[in-house]
């Protein structure tokens, strides 16, 4: 997923997200520890896929709570 598709996401996307791409990155650690993967590689990348929506999360996050409330 590109950077451009993160930011378009909206906050619950981005946590369903992160918590679909979590569980699957759990599970491939624990495959690869039993017997390696065939792309090892697959594990940094999603590690770092999980960076980049919590970072994006967090900047959404910050983003909104310093956004004054209309009274």
């Amino acid at each position: 997923m590109k950077k451009e598709e993160i930011k378009e996401l909206s906050i619950q996307e981005l946590r369903d997200r992160i918590e679909v791409a979590e569980k699957a990155y759990r599970e491939l650690k624990v495959t690869h520890a039993i017997s390696p993967i065939d792309n090892p590689a697959k594990i940094t990348f999603d590690r770092r896929e999980i960076a980049r929506l919590k970072t994006v999360l967090r900047q959404k996050e910050m983003a909104q709570a310093n956004t004054p409330a209309e009274a």
